[in-house]
């Protein structure tokens, strides 16, 4: 689907003329898509997407679904903010190459900076700068955080700083939460959700190798990084004395559990020194965040067909994996997703992340 801000069903030769489909979703970053198309001289594309940018029509929207086993899946909902058009003078067609981000990009457009939030915490800010792009289907999903601070209109109003992106960001950062933009369930809708980066749920099927006409994954390699792990210390400036008060900061929390029994040994530190100015609570948040990612010594990276896995692998999710033997074996992150569609295929790239080495878990869900 097509559009400016409100996408349609784009016609059949926008289809026959579609060549590949790549969606990227990764934990930390925005969505991304690619979209190529052959160009031929008279192809309606050029009104799509060429005359559009010419007359400045800053917002084209372009959706994906894929069916699987009957079940829409809402791969991308985002803008067109680049194309780029490649000629091949034998056969006189173009390639068409299409990109774009997810929905967060369209909070990346004015500046805001300057607007009162009187007698508003972080959470309720952010539910009303997310409030402004509803007409895109945009739902806010806000997690209240321990670190609800009220202050008085007398004594103090928060103010909007630069655009709604980078100001609802760092917001997540000042507690320790990430925020992101993730499509569905829906066509035409999206999640925006601002909480803790979330580790635990119910696992999605089990990635299953070296099973002989079980197994549906086309490859899949492990690595283990015992230099990764580190023990974050956050500083913590005394307010009456000035002097540093390191605290150092456990890897497990209820948000993100072990994954793996043996993990490796704590060999180096990080210091947070952007906590110095902040209270204990608040440092303690932004360390249990940045903890969780130095703990994942443990990764896997492979690929699979889609048809043969039974289902859409999706990001930020628990995953098994079976038949990689005692020390790999069990749940994982998935931390990535590139989905790569062609005419007659849909694969998935896909990378998985962990503490540390055997499972937790006697047998994983098939």
């Amino acid at each position: 689907m097509i559009g400016p801000a409100v996408p349609i069903p784009v016609s059949q030769d926008v289809l026959d003329a579609l060549t590949s489909v790549e969606v990227k979703s990764a934990a930390g970053e925005a969505s991304g898509f690619q979209l190529t198309f052959t160009l031929a001289t008279r192809s309606p594309l050029h009104t799509l997407f060429l005359l559009t940018s010419a007359v400045n029509i800053p917002l084209v929207r372009v959706l994906v679904v894929v069916t699987v086993n009957g079940a829409p899946e809402v791969l991308m909902d985002g803008m067109m903010t680049h194309h780029q058009i490649t000629t091949d003078a034998s056969t006189g067609l173009a390639t068409l190459t299409v990109s774009g981000q997810d929905l967060s990009v369209v909070m990346n457009y004015i500046d805001f900076s300057g607007l009162p939030y009187p007698a508003m915490p972080r959470e309720a800010r952010v539910a009303l700068v997310v409030a402004k792009y509803a007409m895109f289907g945009i739902i806010p999903l806000v997690v209240p955080s321990v670190m609800i601070d009220v202050s008085l209109p007398t004594e103090r109003i928060y103010r909007h700083k630069g655009k709604d992106l980078a100001y609802v960001q760092k917001l997540a950062e000042d507690v320790g939460y990430v925020f992101y933009v993730e499509p569905g369930p829906v066509p035409g809708a999206s999640i925006a959700y601002w909480g803790p980066e979330i580790k635990v749920g119910v696992p999605q099927p089990a990635l299953n190798t070296n099973m002989d006409a079980h197994t549906n994954v086309e490859s899949l390699t492990f690595s283990f990084d015992k230099d990764k792990k580190k023990l974050p210390i956050v500083m913590i400036q005394n307010g009456e004395s000035k002097a540093p008060i390191p605290i150092p900061i456990p890897d497990i929390t209820p948000f993100s559990p072990p994954l793996g029994l043996v993990g490796p040994l704590t060999l180096g530190q990080h210091r947070i020194t952007e906590t110095a100015k902040l209270s204990p609570l608040q440092g303690i948040l932004i360390g249990l965040a940045k903890a969780a990612k130095f703990s994942d010594s443990v990764s896997a990276s492979g690929s699979l067909d889609v048809l043969r896995y039974g289902g859409v692998l999706k990001s930020r999710k628990l995953v098994g994996v079976r038949g990689a033997g005692l020390a790999y074996d069990g749940l994982y992150y998935v931390s990535s997703v590139t989905h790569k569609i062609k005419r007659g295929e849909y694969k998935q790239d896909f990378t998985l992340t962990r503490n540390g080495l055997v499972s937790t878990l006697p047998k994983v869900p098939a």
